[in-house]
């Protein structure tokens, strides 16, 4: 059973029809890089309003080319482990904030050269660190924490189950405070966990009121607490105000620095997947439009979530006259991206373009089968379309050995 995907502001729809898909490559990322500040705006004003901090989390857009534009509205980056923080490092600098499973010691002590904070996972990850930095000038160290209280419908990423691997639970963080009696709390300045997936700010208040329930003692001696990601801010209809209650209750109350890490709605609704039809196929009870992009090479969140995305001037199946079955270039028989349904029937050559393929998409791309790549494009109104990145055999080819 698939998932509605949130309907795109017509305004939007509008912008994006500027584009010159003809003129495109294809395939191609395509950013509308006027949406991205638009965005920014609305994150800046959250900062503003509240004096919170808000972060790019690059695991979910890591697209540096407009780190330049992105670094206008957000204080920093939060990384997922040391490529990623170098990358924030080289392209976007201000605050850089790294959080991983776990490191390696030799990790730490090249993270804490140039990180504002390094957030464990656990205590013994804490005990480790400390030592690994010792005679360093060391960042702030923070600890991840599970607050065990699950919001989300989709278990391949709900980190709050007890079992996840993804932070200490209050139980276990007792125990540890007995096994690691030289790594007091005090060797940290912040707490961070992240609950969400997509959603508004009222599963964030259910959490965060959980979280301080579980927490208070340890929050009370905190300098910053780090609510992560998942918050849908910038999709139509997201609770503002509410989100701003929490940030200033929990600031107010504590004498604290909140810090948010979106990465999916810093570039909700920015994006274009350019694709071609390369043949269309009649099957027994439907035909299939077979693509030159790939689900599971492009933008695999659509099996693996799963989700449905939308198509400029597409439709759910039978809407229209001429249905079809579209799929990708792989010889992955699952490789599937949806039925959709066209006001006129598809002809070979004919160009489709994929809404909002700028976060998930281009992070996770493969070249699995060798199905290339598709390039990176940017486009303003003021500039119009810029390529920026096109990739090759050789980009393939290097990955291997």
């Amino acid at each position: 059973m698939q998932n509605p995907t949130p309907e795109i502001p017509e305004a939007r729809i509008k912008q994006f029809r500027k584009i010159p898909f003809q003129d495109t490559p294809n395939p191609a990322f395509i950013v509308h890089t006027d949406l991205l500040k638009a965005n920014g705006e609305i994150l800046k004003d959250i900062s503003t309003r509240t004096g919170a901090k808000i972060l790019l989390a690059q695991k979910g857009y890591s697209c540096f080319s407009t780190y330049s534009i992105l670094r206008a509205y957000l204080d920093g980056t939060s990384s997922s482990g040391t490529n990623e923080a170098l990358l924030a490092k080289e392209h976007f600098g201000k605050e850089i904030h790294v959080y991983s499973p776990a490191f390696t010691s030799q990790e730490v002590s090249n993270l804490a050269s140039f990180s504002h904070t390094i957030i464990f996972n656990s205590m013994q990850q804490l005990a480790m660190g400390i030592t690994a930095t010792e005679g360093q000038n060391r960042p702030e160290f923070g600890l991840r924490i599970n607050p065990q209280v699950s919001t989300g419908n989709h278990d391949l990423y709900d980190p709050c189950t007890s079992d996840s691997r993804l932070g200490t639970i209050r139980s276990t963080l007792d125990k540890n405070l007995n096994d690691y009696p030289h790594t007091s709390l005090n060797s940290i300045s912040g707490l961070h966990f992240h609950t969400l997936c997509e959603e508004d700010s009222d599963a964030l208040e259910k959490t965060a009121l959980a979280f301080e329930a579980n927490f208070k003692d340890i929050i009370k001696n905190c300098k910053w607490l780090n609510f992560g990601g998942g918050h849908h801010i910038t999709r139509p209809g997201y609770d503002i105000n509410r989100l701003c209650k929490i940030i200033e209750y929990f600031q107010k109350k504590y004498d604290l620095t909140i810090y948010l890490e979106p990465g999916e709605a810093v570039a909700l609704h920015t994006g274009i997947l350019n694709a071609k039809v390369l043949d269309i196929l009649e099957t027994e009870n439907t035909q299939s439009a077979i693509l030159n992009i790939s689900a599971t090479c492009h933008m695999p969140d659509v099996l693996e979530m799963p989700y449905r995305p939308n198509i400029l001037d597409g439709y759910p199946a039978k809407e229209k006259a001429y249905t079809y079955k579209l799929g990708g270039l792989s010889c992955l028989a699952g490789d599937i991206i949806g039925d959709y349904s066209f006001a006129k029937p598809l002809k070979i050559n004919d160009t489709i373009q994929f809404l909002d393929m700028s976060h998930y998409t281009m992070v996770k791309t493969s070249t699995f089968n060798g199905v290339p790549l598709p390039a990176i494009c940017l486009f303003d109104e003021s500039n119009g379309l810029k390529i920026v990145r096109s990739f090759t055999y050789e980009d393939y080819r290097d990955r291997l050995s």
